[in-house]
């Protein structure tokens, strides 16, 4: 049975009981460097202006005797002199049951909903991830209410999964569309680096109300702190295992991993880091897993991990995207042909996988879906072909079931955004599809073997 009080021990355990305070020395891009003040990387500080109110900051680095911080908010008005004090005690967000409906900003406070919900616990913000040998096998699902998804690409109770697109191909809606119809208990939400526009337009058009009350929001836009960025990932999933420790099934999502990870860049070079892969720094690679792995099945719950990767150029082997789908379960791939035929969710099967799908869909379906899969594949190599009218039927059953059945498969894919889609359903609708694809290939295959036998006494 999990202490009740062992948050608590972890926060006087790391809990510093006495106040540095250091001097600004130099003022670089973002970064302030203090002398005298020599606090471990992570550590809070306020930045004392002789002009304006106190500004809160982060050490991200420390070069000699002086620690180099990274102000989270506009560092206007900071000049050499100016007093540097920590901020007692380590990174922890007030967590608790009536948090539910609730926006947090980067920081953790409650800027909107019930703001005024009843604290019960304090997580930190930055903790390391469960043991490998006491995480539990995923073998149940959790729906999303997708059918792309639950059907093809089934989803496990503790899986880590990556939606990766290029710009404007629908991943804000589709992210809209689980948090409403997904069958987890509750929803998890971090918009990290969105503009401020979008912040609204997700809550009141892509969450919506019924949506809002089973969610916590956590949002850091683009204008902000690549701290604030940063954190504002950690502090969603801080709430997330917070609700998994009371023994819930958490969905968090993320959107956009990459612009966290762009956010991380910035600390790093300007902390001083050499730029590796593509200008980024190595502080970025060790932040992903770090993050990832957080999520997962425990004893007490479980956390599912939906992050959204923005590929630049739809190239999906740039270094975010590479090193994100090293460390993920899975991954969902939205291809921008098919937003650009209307079909949404713009989910491509052939090129989306769910490594946990055999261990929580039973046998049934996943012959039916690999069945699909099939057809989907040989479409995609006689496309051309048949878009250039150089296919001929008769010639290849394979083909000719591919060309005959493709718009029953398109037309169980497309979903519209208010639709939802219950699991049951869509497994049924699965194997009706898988059962009428072989159904239609057996006709073909009798209709070849006759024509075949009646040849010869032509």
């Amino acid at each position: 049975m999990r202490d009740p009080f062992e948050q608590y021990a972890q926060i006087i355990e790391s809990a510093q009981c006495y106040r540095v305070t250091g001097r600004v020395s130099e003022v670089v891009g973002l970064t302030v460097v203090a002398e005298g003040f020599l606090q471990p990387v992570g550590s809070m500080a306020s930045l004392v202006r002789s002009c304006g109110s106190p500004i809160a900051a982060q050490v991200v680095g420390l070069r000699g005797d002086r620690s180099i911080l990274m102000p989270l908010h506009d560092p206007q008005g900071v000049a050499a002199g100016d007093v540097v004090t920590s901020a007692l005690g380590l990174q922890h967000v007030p967590v608790g049951r009536q948090m539910l409906g609730t926006v947090l900003d980067g920081m953790g406070r409650a800027i909107e909903g019930n703001e005024g919900f009843t604290v019960e616990n304090y997580y930190p913000v930055y903790r390391s991830a469960p043991p490998a040998l006491s995480r539990r096998p995923i073998d149940k699902l959790v729906a999303t209410g997708i059918r792309a998804i639950d059907a093809m690409n089934t989803v496990g109770c503790g899986q880590r999964v990556g939606v990766f697109a290029g710009t404007g191909v629908g991943k804000s809606v589709l992210m809209g569309m689980i948090s409403r119809f997904t069958s987890a208990s509750v929803t998890v939400v971090a918009l990290v680096g969105e503009r401020g526009r979008e912040v609204g337009d997700f809550l009141r058009k892509d969450l919506g109300e019924e949506g809002m009350k089973r969610t916590v929001l956590v949002v850091s836009t683009s204008d902000e702190s690549p701290v604030l960025r940063v954190r504002a990932g950690f502090v969603a999933t801080a709430v997330a295992e917070y609700f998994r420790d009371l023994g819930r099934d958490v969905l968090l999502m993320m959107d956009s991993t990459t612009r966290m990870a762009m956010a991380q860049r910035q600390i790093g070079l300007a902390a001083g880091e050499p730029p590796t892969t593509k200008g980024y720094p190595p502080s970025v690679f060790s932040l992903l897993p770090h993050m990832l792995e957080r999520c997962g099945r425990t004893a007490s719950g479980s956390i599912t991990g939906l992050y959204t990767v923005l590929v630049e150029g739809d190239d999906i082997t740039e270094p975010v995207a590479d090193a994100m789908r090293g460390v993920l379960d899975g991954h969902l791939w939205l291809a921008r042909d098919l937003a650009n035929r209307a079909h949404y969710p713009a989910v491509s099967v052939l090129e989306s996988i769910s490594r946990v799908m055999p261990d929580v869909v039973d046998q049934e379906h996943l012959a039916a879906a690999r069945t699909v899969r099939s057809v989907l594949a040989v479409w995609a190599d006689i496309e051309d072909l048949v878009n250039i009218g150089a296919y001929t039927a008769g010639a290849n059953v394979d083909f000719d079931v591919a060309v005959q059945c493709k718009p029953a498969i398109d037309q169980f894919l497309v979903q519209g955004i208010d639709e939802p889609a219950d699991f049951h359903a869509t497994k049924e609708q699965l194997l009706k599809l898988a059962g009428e694809i072989e159904g239609r290939r057996s006709q073909l295959t009798g209709q070849s073997g006759r024509a075949e036998v009646a040849a010869p006494a032509t």
